[in-house]
């Protein structure tokens, strides 16, 4: 099962992240509400369209992402280029629990190494327990928690390219 990579794909790519977002709503998990996945929310200095990504097996989207190379929000005090960051991963259903996103993060690792990139970065919320789970097993490690109240708020991760 070999996996595409195809850029700048706003459009498709907000559309799966819709898709995925409204199958884990349903099901009671916390997932981004469908105003925060349009074009205006979305689209910013940092995330132009050419940083939406689809992937594709066997010609059918599977998967999409945001792939940024500055962070400001989280990883002020970054240097241009100094990592990419990667955003929304969302893996469509039909292809869940095949390994799509270690092939997502290779792809990308690949991506980052042809700009002489050195890191990938990501966050999550702390309480997001199965999608930390995820990018553990990915190879990320938990650099930073960002708390809020006391508490663990945002986590922070990072993998070696």
């Amino acid at each position: 099962m070999e996996l595409t990579l195809i850029p700048n794909s706003a459009e498709r790519a907000m559309a799966v992240m819709r898709e995925v977002a409204a199958w884990g709503r349903e099901r009671g998990l916390r997932l981004w509400p469908d105003e925060w996945l349009t074009p205006e929310e979305l689209l910013t200095d940092e995330a132009g369209a050419e940083n939406f990504c689809v992937g594709t097996v066997d010609g059918e989207t599977a998967c999409a992402f945001i792939l940024q190379w500055s962070d400001r929000e989280w990883w002020p005090q970054a240097e241009p280029l100094e990592a990419g960051y990667l955003h929304k991963l969302c893996v469509r259903r039909k292809f869940a629990h095949r390994g799509m996103t270690a092939r997502v993060v290779e792809a990308v690792k690949a991506e980052c190494a042809r700009r002489g990139v050195g890191r990938l970065r990501l966050d999550t919320g702390a309480e997001e327990i199965r999608v930390r789970d995820i990018y553990l097993a990915a190879g990320f490690e938990i650099v930073k928690t960002i708390e809020k109240d006391g508490r663990p708020w945002m986590l922070l991760y990072e993998l070696g390219v």
